[in-house]
């Protein structure tokens, strides 16, 4: 009588996290390629921002990963 609650499939959450890392590998590359500008070219709100967001979703996959371990 009672149903699965458990909707997502194990391949759903291995393709998740395959896209939150290629978002947070994007993030990184983006974040790289502004430092590397020359310094008078660079956004400090831009470099913050994406290495703001590169360390959430870092954290985000590296706790997802000790999780399935």
């Amino acid at each position: 009588m009672l149903k699965n609650l458990n909707t997502y499939k194990d391949g759903d959450a291995r393709m998740s996290m395959g896209i939150l890392s290629l978002i947070t590998f994007v993030i990184w590359f983006v974040a790289i390629q502004e430092s590397l500008k020359p310094e008078k070219n660079q956004s400090n709100r831009k470099i913050m921002m994406l290495t703001s967001a590169g360390s959430l979703l870092t954290l985000a996959l590296t706790i997802s990963l000790f999780q399935t371990l």
